[in-house]
């Protein structure tokens, strides 16, 4: 298979990308499978974090078959152009002879999948987001690269990924709130507890954060992805309410707060997140799977 070289001038790309939102504003961009991802960018599938649920389950056999498969739906819908057809054509052709009977594909993409795969790439951070609920999990990432630049890339349990460009910090945040939030129960601000880190693995957890525990429908860890460890925001969903627990430093033993969350205050906390700020020059192909 190809191996998409991904050597745009990225401070030029994201100025023209970042022109383009401050246009048309927030806008999808484009769906690609998992398998459409590892034919356009396979050395991706060990470099980027988003995980490959549907690949993952398959035999070695199996991949071949969906990557072959792959690239023909991405020619057939336009979103890969094969420029050396008729040399491929000739490999068949080359089988018995001295010829090496093999060619690689010169593949031309969309400038939707330019971006999808770039952006994906070379983010300073990312708000990893992972939505558990009683028919499997939805995963997101929000790959920031300015407050005006920011790509959202959803991959459900069937190995779909979903990408936004977001113009705003603001409407990343509200496209997370509603993995958080499916039901749209967060109703109003409750008390802030002040949590014992021991508190969230023995009898001691508060009664009310215990009972919300064990009725959630939906639970979400999100996690800042940079070269510091960020926090981590753990919410709990009901059918009548949204509680979270907020982890200022995995690593520090105290900061930890608990409460029932309004959706403004919600969206707040995760806006906060997608805000961290980050050490420069760093991407996402260097936080390891």
């Amino acid at each position: 298979m190809a191996n998409l070289e991904l050597d745009l001038e990225l401070d030029k790309f994201r100025e023209l990308v970042g022109k383009a939102l401050a246009e048309g504003g927030t806008q999808p961009l484009i769906k690609l499978t998992d398998e459409e991802l590892a034919v356009l960018d396979p050395s991706a599938l060990q470099e980027v974090v988003s995980p490959t649920p549907h690949l993952s389950t398959l035999s070695e056999e199996q991949r071949e078959w969906v990557l072959a498969t792959a690239l023909r739906s991405l020619v057939s819908r336009g979103a890969v152009e094969v420029a050396n057809i008729p040399e491929l054509d000739a490999v068949p052709r080359s089988e018995g002879t001295d010829a090496q009977g093999t060619a690689d594909v010169d593949m031309r993409v969309t400038p939707e999948v330019s971006m999808a795969l770039t952006l994906r790439r070379t983010a300073a951070r990312a708000l990893a987001v992972e939505q558990q609920t009683s028919s499997g999990s939805v995963t997101a990432f929000v790959f920031v690269h300015s407050s005006d630049l920011l790509l959202i890339e959803q991959v459900t349990g069937g190995g779909l990924h979903i990408f936004t460009l977001a113009s705003k910090a603001r409407d990343a945040a509200r496209i997370v709130q509603a993995l958080v939030d499916p039901f749209g129960t967060a109703d109003r601000d409750g008390k802030v507890l002040q949590l014992d880190p021991s508190a969230l693995t023995d009898d001691t957890v508060d009664k009310k954060l215990a009972s919300v525990i064990d009725r959630a429908l939906v639970v979400s860890q999100l996690i800042v992805l940079a070269d510091e460890p960020g926090p981590l925001l753990t919410a709990y969903a009901t059918d009548r309410e949204v509680w979270v627990v907020n982890v200022d430093s995995p690593q520090a033993p105290t900061g930890i707060t608990a409460q029932a969350v309004s959706e403004r205050t919600l969206e707040k906390f995760i806006n906060k997140l997608i805000r961290q700020p980050t050490a420069p020059e760093k991407s996402a192909t260097g936080w390891a799977k």
